[in-house]
């Protein structure tokens, strides 16, 4: 049975994981826009969201929850830059675009996550 066993491993430890996610989600909030695989941006999208949600709660909790999730100067650009402009939005934050392109090394799909 397969009860509560969401999200994708992407053959690494848990550990590893977790550092991952942290850093693909950093790059997105510092750069605006990465380029990556389809399962990653598909991955990273809900994950974002949470953090911009929490982000726009505006208060001392929110941001150190945040701090604590993501690197200080990626919790800092999304506590004070990207949270504000969605204060009227519900939801959904980013996009996803796929690409034509494949990767050259093993041809896996590309697609490019952007907030809108």
């Amino acid at each position: 049975m397969q009860h509560q066993k969401k999200g994708r491993k992407f053959h690494r430890e848990k550990g590893q994981r977790v550092a991952f996610f942290k850093s693909l989600m950093a790059n997105l909030i510092l750069k605006g826009k990465i380029e990556t695989t389809d399962t990653r941006a598909k991955e990273i999208k809900s994950r974002v969201e949470k953090m911009v949600t929490l982000a726009k709660k505006q208060n001392l909790a929110s941001m150190r929850l945040l701090v604590s999730r993501l690197p200080k100067k990626a919790a800092l650009k999304l506590y004070n830059d990207i949270a504000p402009k969605y204060l009227e939005r519900k939801g959904g934050y980013t996009k996803i675009t796929k690409t034509a392109k494949k990767r050259i090394g093993d041809s896996s799909k590309v697609s490019i996550i952007e907030f809108v």
